[in-house]
């Protein structure tokens, strides 16, 4: 019996030898397994991040080496002339300009007639797709935009010819719709006391944006864009009036202009009748379009001037101090001088995109010479201006993208003034 429990307590005892050996021989293996995938890891992970320091840097150093070198190329591959996002301003004074109360609504092509202390403001787009159908006056006196006056229903929506004897506004042709419709030979007046509408006789082939002025009792309007809103056009026609009324059944072909195309101002001062600036080309309609889309062509603005006197010859005087188009509203009449603001001029040479206007020019009678008298608060086209106890008014039009940017963005209907000393 106790030879038995001995031999059983020393098989017992082998067995927890052999089992703690067993142990121990595992716990030994699983560290050194362990060990090893540490050690294995660590050295990827080593090996990756130098891999990785050894191909990433090298390549960052070749990108910017190779940048630098393509910059230097390109540094001497350009003239020395740096073409700067503001191309074509002209230094001028800066003046002090105070916001008056927005229009109504925002306008671009846009058209105005001041009469004494009120300005007429018509039509124009307030986006591509809209146009306005109605009239807003602006109160210089009390500086606030005090009617609303409705338009016939068949008149022209933007690119107007536009006049006044100081009572009645004679609105000649123009472009009828959005986008780039067509243009309407139909012609209107506005009696601004009794605020009524009759007709004048068609114009003999639709315009759009023809210059247009009431000059020794008749009617003149000339060039424009044709019928595709693209040709420049030189036919130059007349119509008698009085009193808001045609004393002629049809209009008179004068001596065509020497140079054809929209959005010119045209001015009657001193017995003279001056026409300043415009283009050559405008968009036109995208062929096939059922909106009639407006597509983009080649556009070429210029600054010539032309005057009519005693003589009734076309006659070439000095052209603005640079290129300038959309101007049609954009003159007053100050000191003997004729005063321009804003407008578009020639497109960046660089980015070949449209450049806006932010100079006011001023056209001395008695020299027939320029000067930059000014700037405006930004560059901005279809300016709609005014003068009135000193005081320079513009409103609405479509703006620059900012200081740095002279390409046109907003649609806008700020009404500003600044106090003019000449």
């Amino acid at each position: 019996m106790a030879r038995f429990a001995h031999k059983h307590t020393s098989s017992f005892s082998a067995k927890k030898l052999v089992f703690f050996i067993l142990g121990a021989g595992l716990l030994v293996a699983a560290l050194t397994a362990d060990f090893l995938w540490a050690s294995s890891s660590a050295y990827l992970s080593i090996a990756s991040n130098w891999a990785l320091e050894k191909t990433r840097i090298p390549n960052q150093d070749t990108k910017t080496a190779v940048r630098k070198e393509a910059l230097k190329d390109k540094r001497e591959s350009v003239p020395d002339r740096f073409l700067s996002a503001t191309f074509a301003d002209l230094p001028a004074p800066d003046l002090q300009w105070e916001e008056m109360a927005p229009a109504p609504v925002p306008r671009l092509d846009g058209y105005a007639i001041q009469i004494k202390n009120l300005l007429y403001v018509f039509a124009g787009y307030g986006t591509i797709d809209y146009v306005h159908t109605h009239v807003d006056v602006y109160n210089f006196t009390d500086n606030i935009w005090e009617e609303r006056i409705d338009m016939p229903k068949e008149m022209a929506h933007s690119h107007l010819g536009i006049a006044t004897d100081g009572r009645y506004i004679y609105i000649i042709s123009g472009q009828y719709g959005p986008q780039c419709r067509g243009p309407t030979a139909r012609s209107f007046v506005l009696d601004t006391k009794t605020k009524k509408w009759s007709s004048l006789p068609p114009l003999p082939t639709p315009r759009y944006a023809p210059a247009t002025q009431l000059w020794r009792g008749r009617l003149h309007v000339m060039g424009g864009s044709k019928e595709n809103r693209h040709t420049p056009a030189l036919e130059h026609w007349s119509l008698a009036v009085k009193d808001g009324k045609a004393l002629d059944k049809q209009w008179r072909t004068e001596i065509p202009i020497p140079r054809g195309g929209p959005h010119r101002a045209c001015i009657a001062v001193n017995d003279r009748l001056f026409v300043i600036g415009g283009q050559e080309g405008d968009f036109m309609a995208k062929p096939g379009s059922p909106i009639f889309k407006c597509s983009r062509r080649n556009e070429v603005v210029y600054g010539d001037v032309y005057m009519l006197d005693d003589e009734m010859k076309w006659k070439v005087v000095p052209p603005m101090p640079k290129p300038d188009s959309h101007i049609e509203c954009a003159w007053v009449i100050v000191n003997n001088s004729i005063i321009i603001t804003g407008g578009t001029t020639e497109k960046h040479p660089a980015t070949k995109r449209m450049t806006l206007v932010g100079e006011i020019f001023q056209f001395h009678l008695d020299s027939l010479t320029w000067s930059v008298i000014g700037k405006l608060p930004y560059r901005v086209k279809t300016t709609l201006a005014g003068f009135w106890d000193g005081y320079l008014y513009f409103t609405s039009g479509q703006r620059d993208r900012g200081p740095d940017n002279p390409q046109p963005r907003k649609v806008i209907g700020q009404t500003w003034r600044t106090k003019l000393s000449l």
